[in-house]
């Protein structure tokens, strides 16, 4: 007769082992109680860290002065009347060696500062890989050359109830390290960031270059003298970019609101009120599908100078971008999987039209709608009836341009149905005067020249609310209180997007934005 569990499935095992697991803790958590141990004190006082510890120490001069260290057990070894373990904090690991005769005269003494029960000795083997553990004594460097903290006393500064999952490592024999059960699967680790940052301390690393880039960008406006400001997530009209909104509802006011798409028309709000120039870092939402270069919910810049224009916020683009990287990487020239980009300027300038011909061979230049929708169809694009003349443009680029372009291009001069919000090019008719970054296959920056004119913007409304009408859900709907705002007179002004997000992604080589978003959106859990 066969047991039941000669049926399950390989995670229904795993997940069978870890309830097993986790009811044994807590079964030594309530002996742990039953002992007098506070297994969630409140605190502990920490006066290093592993990598200071490790880089400071002096084999010729150790220091005698004890330290006090705190971290989570990574890796446990028991030997009878001494243990090892490895504890991880916020800088790296360190080895912890352990003796009974030790540990059991720091329990005779009184409590720490902080009210912490120092353990006994017996007591330790109640404590697992994953809990987190609090060690007072003096640094020294083993018998197999492992600087380490040889423990006066340890407290528990918590229990862990769910073992991590720890990647087990061994070396062959020639050389070559070889991982067992990695936590790999990338919708468990997005789900449970925690525990992957727990487990795989370079994506920490990844998120603490994502903060410096951050900062970098941040630093380098401050500079400039432009001021940060915020604006409304929440707006009664959503524009700024062609996306389609959240909706949710205000109560109190019995109205329904948008999470913004975009910044754009507060900032320039703002410019008509007399900021020289004023910049946000924060939250933008648009509700559309997900992949390896959209998040719902995602991060931007977006900077509005005034008395300047698009060939001006290039050559500043350029500056940026290239401060950025040198700061966060080091260099100028960054590994993005099995390319290297160079963030060098200048950087190549094409047109938009002149790039679909690069790469199509189809001149598109003063084409109706109906003559690019059957180029289009000829290169195998989908055209329905709700895309205008812009939307097709838009696809052509898209599907035939935007993927191979790797280094750092500016695609200057857009079909004006494509920029609602961009001033008329100056000597171009029926383009207008906006750039994109593409880099790695993928937009990382817009700009305009701002149309600042109220009529020709209230005109650029009008169509697009034609093209809603036609189906084109993404069309932007028309703002009356920012025309109103255009008709005190903005002056002429260089406005820039840029995608934190994109831009983390290829400066820390990662391959999909989920990868560079600590909490990205996923499929609910059955």
């Amino acid at each position: 007769m066969s047991h039941p569990e000669e049926h399950l499935s390989d995670k229904e095992s795993f997940e069978l082992e870890q309830n097993d697991l986790v009811k044994r803790r807590f079964a030594e958590l309530e002996e742990l109680k039953k002992r007098g141990v506070n297994p969630y004190p409140y605190g502990f006082e920490v006066t290093g860290f592993s990598s200071e510890i490790l880089e400071s120490f002096n084999d010729e001069a150790p220091s005698s002065e004890p330290v006090s260290v705190a971290g989570r057990i990574m890796s446990l070894r028991r030997m009878g009347k001494a243990s090892f373990c490895h504890i991880q904090d916020s800088k790296g690991r360190i080895q912890i060696y352990l003796k009974k005769d030790d540990i059991e005269a720091a329990s005779g003494k009184e409590e720490t500062e902080a009210g912490n029960e120092w353990l006994k000795y017996d007591e330790f083997k109640l404590i697992d890989i994953g809990d987190i553990i609090g060690v007072v004594g003096k640094v020294f460097r083993t018998k197999m050359g492992e600087i380490s903290v040889h423990a006066s006393g340890v407290v528990l500064l918590s229990k862990s109830i769910r073992p991590l999952p720890i990647v087990k490592e061994r070396v062959d024999d020639h050389g070559n390290k070889i991982v067992f059960d990695p936590f790999s699967d990338k919708e468990l680790r997005y789900r449970q960031r925690y525990v992957d940052l727990v487990v795989n301390t370079e994506v920490r690393e990844v998120f603490a270059k994502r903060a410096n880039i951050v900062s970098s960008i941040r630093r380098f406006l401050d500079d400039k003298g432009y001021l940060e400001v915020e604006t409304p997530v929440l707006q009664p009209i959503y524009g700024g970019a062609a996306a389609r909104p959240f909706i949710t509802h205000h109560n109190a006011l019995d109205i329904d609101f948008y999470l913004r798409i975009s910044d754009e028309l507060y900032l320039k709000r703002l410019i008509v009120g007399g900021f020289e120039g004023v910049y946000e870092i924060g939250k933008d939402f648009r509700n559309e599908g997900m992949d390896r270069s959209h998040n719902p919910e995602f991060s931007m810049l977006e900077l509005y100078v005034s008395f300047k224009d698009y060939n001006w916020m290039m050559r500043l683009v350029e500056e940026l971008v290239n401060h950025t990287c040198i700061r966060v990487t080091g260099g100028s020239k960054v590994k993005v999987g099995d390319k290297e980009i160079d963030f060098t300027s200048p950087w190549k300038r094409v047109t938009m039209l002149d790039s679909i011909r690069e790469a199509t061979g189809e001149d598109v230049t003063g084409r109706s709608e109906q003559e690019v929708a059957q180029i289009a169809r000829r290169h195998q694009i989908e055209i329905d009836a709700s895309m205008g003349y812009g939307k097709i443009i838009d696809a052509l680029f898209s599907e035939l341009v935007e993927p191979g372009l790797i280094q750092p291009t500016f695609i200057t001069d857009y079909p004006v149905e494509m920029s609602p919000l961009a001033k008329r090019h100056r000597s171009k008719v029926g383009l207008v005067e906006r750039f994109e970054l593409i880099c790695n296959g993928h937009e990382l920056a817009n700009a305009f020249s701002e149309l600042n004119d109220p009529t020709d913007q209230r005109s650029r409304f009008e169509e697009q609310a034609r093209l809603r009408a036609r189906g084109d859900e993404e069309a932007m709907v028309i703002d009356d209180d920012y025309l109103r705002a255009l008709e005190y007179g903005m002056p002429p002004t260089a406005g820039l997007g840029i995608g934190i997000d994109r831009l983390s992604m290829i400066l820390t080589n990662q391959e999909s934005i989920r990868d560079v978003v600590f909490f990205p959106q996923v499929k609910p859990e059955k």
